[in-house]
């Protein structure tokens, strides 16, 4: 498939059928759809992009309504679609038109929900690998994600290490740590024990407030202590409530809005079980097996993927170098800030 002109930037946000899939479970989904954004002239070098935990496909956007990337990605952006083309997939088991817990099962007529099998990271990039084979694309100039989508970069490099020239990971960690898994626990928790999820039948994600709860503790681990403090200072729109708890309250409720709590669930199970030393004589053999350069960078206060991890694994990559980013912004540093570190990735990818 290629864009509706070659000249020009275009946009596209399609759904792409790539047939029977085999999972790393050992089930088999029958027909995997998966839906993506390509933004960028159809002749030039691709650059796969990676979302993150509740993003989706739309990583440019449109002037009216810009991707979560919107601003890295674009013309004379430090990934810059004059020169190449982005791709972006919305994960299998993800909710923005991939199948996923919230699809409906051709066997049965009906949405998987919790029958949906478990998915992993490899199973993700299996599919795209998939996916970009069906749309003629052979070689990629880069693979490109942040936080769950730099897992996913991680395992691209090991399952296909010849398919791209390049990776460049941000905030991502070669395995999730206990912390990392224990803020998950509570997230899962909180959307399990909510008696309006009925074992993942819920009707909609309208009543379950323990999505809001699991939203609200994910956003206390993507930001840090000191931005907290420096934007909400112990203010107080009224009197009785404090501007922090109106603002989480306000994220609870949005999440619902525009994510699948089933979907939510798998996506944390799969981020758990990231190991890219898994069947590969741990992490640290896993690291030198990379073929392609890779660019990792780390954020500041980032709870969940700390420097100090990222940068042993860099020591340990044939071809790595690392990128440390000096920010209050904590894990969600690689959505905000592009001035602070674009041009370091506009460098590497141009090199």
């Amino acid at each position: 498939m290629s864009l509706k002109n070659p000249v020009s930037q275009e946009t596209e946000s399609p759904v792409l059928s790539i047939g029977p899939l085999e999972l790393e479970s050992g089930d088999r989904l029958t027909d995997v759809e998966l839906a993506y954004e390509r933004y960028g002239k159809a002749d030039a070098p691709v650059i796969l992009v990676c979302h993150a935990l509740t993003g989706n496909q739309l990583a440019v956007g449109s002037k009216e309504e810009p991707g979560w990337w919107a601003g890295l990605i674009g013309d004379d952006c430090p990934i810059d679609t004059k020169h190449y083309q982005v791709i972006t997939f919305n994960v299998l088991g993800g909710c923005h038109g991939s199948t996923g817990p919230a699809s409906i099962n051709p066997d049965t007529g009906k949405e998987y929900k919790q029958t949906f099998p478990p998915v992993t990271i490899r199973d993700m990039v299996n599919a795209q690998f998939e996916a970009l084979r069906r749309l003629g694309i052979q070689q990629l100039e880069a693979v490109v994600g942040g936080s769950l989508g730099g897992m996913q970069a991680y395992e691209w490099g090991l399952l296909y290490p010849t398919f791209m020239k390049k990776l460049f990971i941000l905030a991502a960690t070669p395995y999730l740590s206990d912390y990392g898994i224990a803020f998950n626990h509570i997230g899962s928790k909180a959307i399990c024990s909510d008696p309006a999820f009925n074992g993942g039948n819920y009707v909609s994600n309208t009543a379950l407030q323990g999505f809001e709860i699991a939203r609200m503790t994910g956003m206390v681990t993507y930001r840090s202590g000191t931005l907290f403090q420096q934007r909400f200072d112990r203010s107080q729109a009224k009197e009785d409530r404090y501007d922090i708890q109106s603002y989480l309250d306000h994220q609870g409720a949005k999440i619902k809005e525009r994510f699948d709590a089933n979907s939510y669930l798998y996506l944390l199970e799969a981020m758990n079980n990231h190991d890219i030393g898994k069947k590969r004589g741990g992490w640290e053999a896993a690291a030198a097996l990379y073929k392609a350069p890779i660019y990792t960078i780390s954020f500041e206060h980032d709870l969940l993927y700390p420097e100090s991890l990222i940068a042993r694994f860099s020591a340990l990559a044939p071809q790595a170098e690392h990128y440390h980013v000096t920010t209050d912004f904590g894990h969600d540093g690689f959505l905000v800030e592009f001035e602070r570190w674009g041009q370091w990735i506009k460098e590497k990818l141009d090199t």
